[in-house]
């Protein structure tokens, strides 16, 4: 007997589905798939892996369920060796046919296959010299069965052979802490070696090693020398392998690249022929194999364009573009006929401001792309040692500038789009749509702050805060697992963590301890173990987890509470100067506390997974421990909290901070006021963003929290967005309603960890949230917004697809949900009884919609339930303000009442007017007034049976 279902192709450690992986920097990839095809009851209870390497072809039975970063089953492959490997799975006794094929070829996994040493020109490629290209010519003599190219450089580089591209990546080999780990990447070139004399060459830019980097003004901050390592392999017909390497032979010359910098720009002289350049010798420098390291994941490369959408001449008279979406990568230019000598310069900016690109936000960063032009007929006007953060473009140097000839070419991590969410309100889809893009746009090697001023560092808070969300959207496992190696590498011996990694602080002087930054160290690795299943990545990251809340326990001291010192705390809340970001509601204290509980659980939890039972034990006991001086220090008996601020009790609440029930269910009372109270406005900063609506709804404030959500009054995430945001803002306010730009010296259009709400669109919205690692067991558990008919989250897990979608109809909410083999779903729905269990296949329930026809009747109700009920609310507000008592509208009302929440609902125009100041004072119950709020009030009540 046989079984329907059929695995996909495996997907080797965290690279994407793809049929090949070259370049691996392991003998033993672990293995992923999933399945389809299979029928009703299915479940895998063993596979057969086949591998076929030049040894011959072995098939390995692995017994269980296990689908996601299966161990290596075969013999430890060797550095150059590839391996073909398909599977079949079995339920039971019954085994279904052979899947597909995927390819795998390691790289160079030891220093000893390394012959090329690093080079460097002489003579040419000073700090403001034009950029080199580095060369040779070999013959070969036979057929070219392959050709392997293995490189990587102290700047960036672009690889050729005989002229033609290796391939279309760019910036290699990214940014890591080159100290400890620099990549160096694997390259097919058979296709491009042939028989007889060829070249191999490569552009050498300055990228990060040394291009300005950092807010600083810094330059040149591992070297101020460019070299190449470069090993071109060919394997002959006759089995024979020629080795061509980069050794002092090596020759260098200018190319037409007279200037780059990521930060500034490209100038590009056209003119010059790099033919007719005179060649410098090349000198090997002192720097060695040990550290280079195979990527992790996915390169850099371009990954799609965009048409303008508008071209026009601003009131400069300058010729300006807009491509209609914020973005990274660089302008490509066509022109025609335009005389040899003609410059060309385009300048990038994400906004505009009076009409005109408005570069201040940029800071130091020139943004400037430079041509002098050769005179041909057509040019093509590209750079590729650059990156720009833009949405808008100024051109001169061609007049009549041509739509066709312009195209915005996006840049970043090829990343695996695994994520998408939909609804019946196009102000939410927009949101996260900007969420997708702020993803895309700072996921470029490294998780960034920002893509476009002097900074676009690897901020270890803004990481922690949205990695989480950044997993649900895309497949980040591989940058990630890379990163946490160079924090890893990066983390002071005292087991304190940079601020930023790679870490700019070259000195290694210790940046002061700070929450929610430093926690980047157990918060990324836990949240891409849960997300991706990883074990793995937490055995290797759990010495590093430990050394740093084994330092946050020395700098609390016995009371184990973390007071003192430096803290960005809720860095960047809205109430905060635009001057002084760290001025935030929220008490330090009581945030930093709170994240080292948090910390400390991560870690116990991690240990038990990794099978450190002690480690294990120690942790949760300092973490029970730490819970119990944080209440006692910072709660009451009866639950409110020293910090009256929305993120405080947002953290406590998500973060079991709470002993008792009844101080957990004041707390959420209280939050939910303080939003109440805030006009239904955010007022938290990064700290506080990812969980004050989540804390919210399951506090049992869902109403609340989805007023905050959907409020589009500044401070709010949907005001950004009737701004014409197409990215998420580093600040709620960076453009202020009347369109000028804030006016604080740190202001990105381009920012993710604002965007972290995204999760809870995906997990309480659309109701669709890992419960188990790689999502092996989900909850679907939509809280519905009365604001919305329909809403849906689709995630491409490493099992598979899974689909939860939810619509109202005829006064019942159906949900529907698409589970693949190999997941199980607990379904909680409005109103059931208790949840349901099931397995993969198509599933649809229907329950009475919770919203259908509810509605409180608040001449029997408080005035926290009349704020509540947002139409009978805003007819109260209007008439307040008609009448004089309120002429700052909904604010004033509600500073007004906020001390009264618990009144009855029929007094909200006495109380307002009372507390008003230098008001009417008093009003009697014949006042208009009174009669009308009365009337507005009396509307809700219930209609008599007739």
């Amino acid at each position: 007997m046989s079984t329907t279902a059929v695995p996909s192709a495996p997907r080797f450690e965290h690279f994407p589905r793809a049929s090949r992986v070259l370049g691996i920097g392991t003998g033993r990839p672990r293995l992923s798939w999933s399945i389809s095809g299979a029928e009703p009851g299915f479940q895998q209870t063993s596979v057969e892996i086949e591998v076929t390497t030049t040894r011959g072809v072995t098939v390995h039975a692995v017994g269980g369920d296990d689908q996601v970063l299966v161990p290596w089953p075969a013999e430890t492959l060797a550095s150059r060796q590839h391996a073909d490997v398909r599977l079949r799975v079995a339920h039971g006794g019954r085994w279904g046919r052979w899947g597909e094929s995927s390819t795998v070829e390691t790289g160079l996994l030891s220093a000893s296959d390394w012959s090329a040493e690093f080079v460097s020109p002489v003579g040419i490629a000073g700090l403001d010299q034009p950029a080199p290209v580095v060369s040779t010519t070999f013959q070969i003599a036979g057929e070219v069965v392959s050709a392997r190219l293995y490189a990587t450089a102290h700047g960036i580089y672009q690889p050729f052979i005989n002229g033609e591209r290796a391939d279309d990546t760019v910036l290699a080999p990214g940014w890591t802490s080159y100290d400890d780990r620099r990549r160096y990447f694997s390259y097919d070139v058979t296709a491009l070696v042939r028989e007889g004399v060829n070249e191999v060459s490569a552009l050498l830019g300055n990228g990060w090693h040394r291009g300005y980097l950092s807010y600083l003004g810094e330059r040149a901050l591992y070297g101020d020398r460019l070299a190449l390592c470069a090993q071109l392999e060919v394997t002959l017909a006759d089995g024979t392998v020629q080795r061509i390497s980069t050794d002092s032979s090596w020759t260098a010359h200018e190319s037409q690249i007279v200037a780059d910098d990521l930060y500034n720009g490209q100038t590009t002289d056209l003119r010059r022929t790099e033919a007719d350049a005179p060649r410098f010798p090349v000198e090997v420098v002192a720097a060695g194999t040990a550290a280079l390291v195979a990527p992790d994941g996915p390169p850099v490369r371009p990954t799609g364009e965009n048409a303008p959408v508008r071209i026009w001449t601003s009131p400069s008279g300058r010729t300006l573009i807009d491509f209609g979406q914020n973005a990274v990568g660089w302008v490509r230019l066509r022109t025609h006929g335009l005389a040899a000598g003609t410059v060309v310069t385009v300048r990038h900016a994400e906004v505009l401001e009076d009409g005109e690109l408005s570069t201040r936000p940029l800071r130091t960063a020139k943004a400037t792309d430079t041509y002098t032009l050769a005179g041909a007929d057509d040019e093509v006007l590209e750079p590729i040692l650059t990156l720009h953060g833009f949405q808008y473009a100024d051109v001169t140097g061609i007049e009549d500038l041509r739509t066709e000839d312009i195209v915005q070419v996006l840049v970043g991590t090829d990343l695996e789009r695994t994520g998408w969410f939909d609804s019946s309100h196009e102000l939410l889809n927009r949101l996260h749509e900007n969420v997708v893009w702020g993803t895309r746009s700072n996921f470029v090697d490294i998780p960034t702050d920002c893509p476009q001023r002097n900074e676009r560092l690897g901020w270890t808070g803004d990481t922690q805060i949205f990695g989480p969300t950044a997993q649900y959207l895309f497949d980040v496992s591989g940058l990630l697992t890379s990163w946490l190696a160079d924090l890893d590498a990066e983390q002071y011996a005292s087991g304190g963590v940079p601020h930023v990694v790679p870490n700019t602080n070259r000195d290694r002087v210790d940046d002061p301890e700070t929450a929610a930054w430093g926690d980047a160290a157990t918060m990324v690795p836990w949240a891409l173990y849960q997300r991706a299943g990883d074990a793995g990545i937490l055995e290797r990251q759990l010495p590093s987890m430990r050394a740093w809340v084994d330092r946050v326990a020395e700098l609390a001291g016995d009371d184990l509470l973390w007071r003192g010192g430096f803290q960005f705390g809720d860095w960047l809340d809205p109430s905060a100067s635009p001057h002084d970001p760290r001025d935030a509601k929220a008490a330090e204290e009581v945030v930093a506390t709170a994240h080292f509980a948090r910390s400390a659980w991560i870690v116990g939890q991690a240990a038990a997974v990794a099978g450190d039972h002690e480690t294990a034990a120690r942790y949760d006991d300092l973490a029970r421990r730490i819970r119990t001086s944080f209440a006692d220090a910072y709660v009451t008996p009866r639950g409110r909290l020293m910090s009256e601020a929305q993120t405080t009790y947002a953290l406590a609440l998500e973060w079991d901070l709470l002993p008792t029930p009844e101080q957990r269910e004041e707390a959420g009372r209280r939050l939910a006021d303080l939003v109440r109270t805030s006009g239904f406005r955010i007022a938290t900063g990064f700290v506080g963003t990812p969980v004050v609506c989540d804390a919210l709804i399951h506090a049992g404030h869902a109403d609340v929290a989805y007023r905050l959500l959907f409020q589009t009054a500044c401070p709010s995430w949907l005001y950004p967005v009737t701004m014409g945001a197409t990215t998420i803002w580093e600040r709620w306010d960076s453009m202020l309603p009347d369109g000028s730009i804030n006016p604080g010296e740190m202001t990105s259009f381009n920012h993710f960890a604002l965007g972290a709400i995204a999760n809870t669109l995906h997990c309480e919205i659309a109701g669709l949230s890992p419960i188990a690692p790689a999502y092996r067991r989900i909850r679907i558990a939509p809280v519905p917004p009365a604001q919305l008919q329909r809403a849906s989250a689709r995630h491409l897990s490493p099992y598979g697809e899974i689909a939860v979608s939810w619509e109202r109809h005829d006064g019942e909410l159906v949900v529907s949900a698409s589970l693949p083999a190999g997941v199980e779903a607990e379904v909680r729905l409005p109103g059931a009884q208790g949840d349901v269990v099931v397995g993969h296949g198509e599933h649809r329930w229907s329950v009475v919609d919770p919203k259908a026809g509810a509605r409180v009747d608040l001449t029997r109700a408080t005035i926290r339930e009349l704020i509540d009920d947002a139409d009978t609310w805003d007819a109260v507000v209007a008439a307040t303000t008609r009448a004089g008592l309120t002429p700052e509208g909904e604010v004033h009302a509600l500073r007004l009442v906020s001390d009264y929440l618990g009144a009855p609902a029929i007094d909200a125009s006495f109380i307002i007017a009372e507390h008003i100041e230098g008001g009417r004072g008093f009003l009697t119950r014949e006042d208009p007034l009174h009669a009308e709020i009365s009337a507005i009030i009396h509307a809700t009540a219930p209609v008599p049976a007739a």
